[in-house]
């Protein structure tokens, strides 16, 4: 059994203006995520990802269909028995949501004392995830003291009071630089592997989703129009927002402007060699054009790695008879995918 599981998932939400038209903001969603998953949803804004995730830990009913978690059908729940479901559901934001009033100890405190959890048992709990986090040391300084980094591992210690079996990161490292976001991933992909927390994790950025996810889900206008295992969406994106979100990370075709200035510069034929199966080597492709006697150059594209898995798209310049580029072409097209640019 999954341990989230929505079926026909739809949330429609009311004109936000006299004579407008309902907001349909998730729109029959079905959707798996297994115990001790890591799982990326993306999507530009709009696309419905916050408001899926709203659904999950119970914050916003939905319209239609049916989302159990661990079992349990919450469409079915009344408010008292959501607020204990929500014990297992922990949340992060990408604004922190920290108490200025309380100190760190206090703000991680705080989910504990909701829980009425008894006061010998809170102690021990907030001291080892401050340890856990690495913010021991600022047990007692207060949320304006720390910076954003501080605030998101203070964040992720609140999430992981009451012990819950999943974690939910709404757009977690947003606020974040480019080295506090690496350090925030960290901190999460640990979560995981030592507390066995299932994690969903909500962004717009791939790189967030290329680092820390097992598989991602791509959503569109409250729809799901992609998911599977990064690597293969990755490599292989199918639908067209798919395949702009990866484009921001990976060296695809030249586009039409790269195209025209890799011309100025290299007369020859223009081949993107596709590099999607491991048990191809780059050495075997080019080691094939050598034989040939093909003179080539790399100008443009990359090698990308995903969860230890490798795959790119270069583009090569080839160089010489006419008849023996074709041969050549075909023969290297026999390995890995091949798609002449220019």
């Amino acid at each position: 059994m999954s341990l989230i599981e929505l079926k026909g998932v739809s949330k429609t939400f009311p004109p936000t203006r006299k004579g407008g038209e309902p907001v349909h903001a998730v729109r029959d969603v079905d959707l798996s995520i297994e115990s001790g998953e890591i799982v990326g949803i993306v999507g530009y804004s709009g696309a419905g990802k916050s408001t899926l995730v709203r659904l999950v830990n119970a914050l916003e009913p939905t319209t239609s269909g049916s989302l159990l978690v661990d079992g349990t059908d919450l469409t079915t729940l009344r408010e008292r028995q959501l607020q204990k479901v929500r014990l297992d559901i922990g949340m992060i934001f990408q604004q922190f949501n920290l108490l200025g009033s309380r100190t760190v100890w206090g703000n991680v405190a705080y989910p504990l004392e909701v829980a009425k959890v008894p006061k010998a048992e809170q102690q021990q709990r907030i001291s080892d995830l401050l340890h856990f986090v690495g913010l021991a040391d600022k047990a007692h300084a207060w949320p304006e003291e720390l910076s954003g980094g501080q605030k998101q591992r203070v964040g992720i210690a609140r999430a992981l009071a009451t012990s819950p079996k999943i974690l939910l990161a709404d757009e977690a490292t947003s606020a974040l630089d480019p080295e506090t976001t690496v350090d925030v991933l960290r901190l999460l992909k640990k979560v995981n592997a030592e507390l066995g927390i299932t994690i969903v994790v909500i962004t717009h950025e791939m790189e967030v989703v290329k680092s820390i996810a097992d598989r991602v889900v791509v959503m569109e206008e409250g729809r799901v129009v992609e998911h599977g295992d990064v690597f293969d969406i990755f490599s292989r994106p199918a639908h067209p927002a798919t395949q702009r979100f990866v484009a921001t990370l990976v060296d695809d075709v030249p586009d039409a402007a790269a195209l025209e200035a890799l011309r100025r510069r290299h007369p020859g034929r223009l081949v993107t060699l596709s590099f999607l199966d491991e048990s191809v080597s780059q050495s075997a492709v080019f080691a094939e054009l050598i034989r040939r006697g093909i003179e080539f150059e790399l100008v443009f594209g990359g090698i990308e790695d995903v969860r230890g898995r490798t795959f790119g798209h270069l583009t090569v310049e080839l160089r010489g008879d006419a008849s023996a580029v074709d041969e050549a072409i075909a023969a290297v097209g026999a390995l890995v995918e091949t798609r002449e640019v220019a």
